[in-house]
């Protein structure tokens, strides 16, 4: 199965939010993300609008040539920001202002009932869902049981793990929710810190069809130009999945 890669272009919004500027375009990121071969174009639209902005969301609608992929806050504010702009996948993440990036996963299992009739709206509208959520079973089955489309396994402890242990015993989590995601008819993607020097291990879990990788890519870029940076993640992916 075809690895896709979704880039996630935050970040260049931040560096344009940071003066206040026109630029850098989020936009034109996205553009050469295609360019290069990304399936994906994912944004992260906050309720406090810190980087990408609603132009942002309207433009990129209007020209993004694969899927487009809004991630947002489980909340109805945001739904009706969905139904005005219509991307092809919505994934619910959870949002705290005060944090500085997605610290982890959507807690599904808690809030089941509420979630599954955000979900059902989100559907009515012909928009596919997806969550973003620990790599745990019981979030997993959750997922499921709120009709989501998609899970988006959050791999931050694995890349953040301080030693080779720790880092074996995340990635049996990723894996074994990949696995049981796939098993109920869920399509499995992942995401939250993989870089150049830990996705390879990541690509190679058959189950997961997608990956979205923003600051690498963004970080990257900013020495060797965006085409590069997304064509040399887009290497190493298909590198690992042949080898897995």
């Amino acid at each position: 199965m075809t690895l896709r890669l979704g880039v996630n272009v935050d970040h260049v919004a931040t560096l344009r939010q940071a003066r206040k500027a026109t630029y850098p375009d989020p936009v034109t990121a996205a553009a050469l993300a295609e360019v290069a071969g990304a399936s994906q174009i994912t944004i992260h639209l906050r309720e406090d609008r810190r980087h990408i902005q609603d132009r942002d969301l309207r433009i990129l609608r209007d020209t993004c040539q694969t899927v487009l992929n809004l991630e947002m806050a489980a909340t109805q504010e945001m739904v009706k920001v969905a139904y005005e702009f219509k991307p092809d996948m919505a994934t619910l993440v959870p949002e705290r202002r005060e944090e500085l990036t997605t610290e982890g996963g959507l807690d599904v299992s808690s809030g089941r009932e509420s979630l599954r009739k955000l979900v059902k709206n989100l559907r009515d509208g012909e928009i596919k869902v997806a969550v973003f959520i620990d790599p745990d079973l019981d979030q997993v089955r959750a997922a499921h049981k709120c009709d989501v489309d998609q899970v988006e396994l959050h791999t931050g402890r694995y890349c953040e793990a301080r030693n080779d242990k720790e880092r074996a015993a995340e990635l049996i989590r990723v894996v074994d929710s990949a696995k049981a995601a796939a098993k109920l008819g869920l399509r499995v993607a992942a995401g939250h810190g993989l870089n150049y020097e830990n996705v390879r291990a990541i690509a190679r879990i058959d189950e997961i069809q997608e990956l979205n990788i923003g600051h690498a890519i963004v970080a990257r870029a900013v020495l060797v130009g965006f085409e590069r940076a997304v064509r040399e993640m887009m290497d190493l992916m298909k590198d690992a999945r042949l080898l897995s």
